[in-house]
């Protein structure tokens, strides 16, 4: 039975939210075929717009209602059936057709969505810095083309410095040798899991985030759902025990969405089809959720 006093996430993502405020656009970026294992992340986002009817629109902790946030779903992109470059340039195209807006939350697809993402929402990719929460470095070799292993090595690649890159949540034994060192030598700052836990992954997203502000234009995060501990992300496939905590995700979801600096968000790397209890896709309703309520104390702030 419908409570009107305990509106859902999914009418306001529906509905589009207030009027006149500042403006919040989410979009589905499902892709799968470009990820190293089989995976059917194309089916999360869908997944994830379901989940909202579960959550309310009060974010108890940062006291924020969501319905203060002006709020477009542009619906998906149509590269469910795509790889490779081919699938990099479709996200590129589709991303390049939508108006501007103050942020942008892209739900994945997988990984492999952030270069295409990062370098047409903020196109001077010398005055952007990023950000990921990751388990993975993800700059591999271009051997099999562009993957969701290869995004950071990509837009290096494109133009963006090593220096202007943040890593948290890298984990131990989920990385080579020989790919930590090539990161080490373009200057990327890597925190591991227990940095991030030691100083307080909030602490650690705010300042890494006030730091990139210094000399960045506008700011990328990249909050890719695999830096969770494995126990609690069934539907992650490159998630292994020892990462960090739900909450701690999205403590740092919270601050992506409230730095003035930062102008798109992704959530990444959750296979909706391989999830059986739902635990993972409401982890990830949850981050674009704790964004958005980042957001709205942003406005009001």
């Amino acid at each position: 039975m419908s409570d009107p006093q305990w509106p859902r996430a999914s009418d306001w993502l529906a509905g589009g939210g207030a009027a006149g405020a500042r403006r919040l656009c989410i979009v589905g970026v499902p892709l799968s075929r470009t990820s190293i294992s089989p995976s059917g992340a194309s089916k999360t986002p869908a997944a994830v717009r379901a989940a909202l009817r579960r959550f309310a629109t009060f974010h108890a902790g940062l006291d924020v209602d969501l319905e203060s946030v002006s709020v477009h779903d542009a619906g998906d992109l149509d590269v469910a059936e795509l790889a490779g470059e081919e699938a990099l340039a479709a996200v590129d195209a589709g991303l390049a057709s939508l108006p501007a807006y103050d942020l942008v939350v892209l739900l994945g697809g997988d990984n492999a969505l952030t270069r295409p993402a990062m370098r047409t929402l903020l196109p001077d990719l010398s005055r952007a810095g990023l950000l990921t929460l990751d388990a993975h470095h993800d700059v591999r070799g271009f051997h099999a083309g562009p993957t969701n292993g290869t995004p950071v090595r990509g837009l290096i690649q494109d133009g963006l410095a090593g220096r202007q890159v943040v890593q948290i949540g890298i984990g131990n034994l989920t990385n080579s040798r020989a790919y930590r060192r090539w990161c080490e030598e373009q200057g990327i700052e890597i925190h591991g899991v227990a940095a991030g836990q030691a100083e307080g992954v909030r602490t650690l997203v705010r300042r890494s985030l006030d730091h990139l502000a210094e000399s960045c234009e506008g700011l990328y995060v990249d909050l890719d759902v695999d830096v969770v501990d494995r126990v609690f992300v069934p539907g992650c496939p490159g998630a292994r025990p020892g990462g960090l905590l739900p909450g701690e995700l999205l403590k740092a979801a919270e601050e992506a969405g409230r730095h003035p600096a930062v102008r798109a968000v992704d959530i990444v790397e959750v296979d909706a089809t391989a999830d059986p209890t739902g635990v993972t896709v409401d982890l990830a309703a949850m981050c674009l959720l704790s964004v958005a309520a980042g957001f709205a104390a942003r406005s009001a702030g």
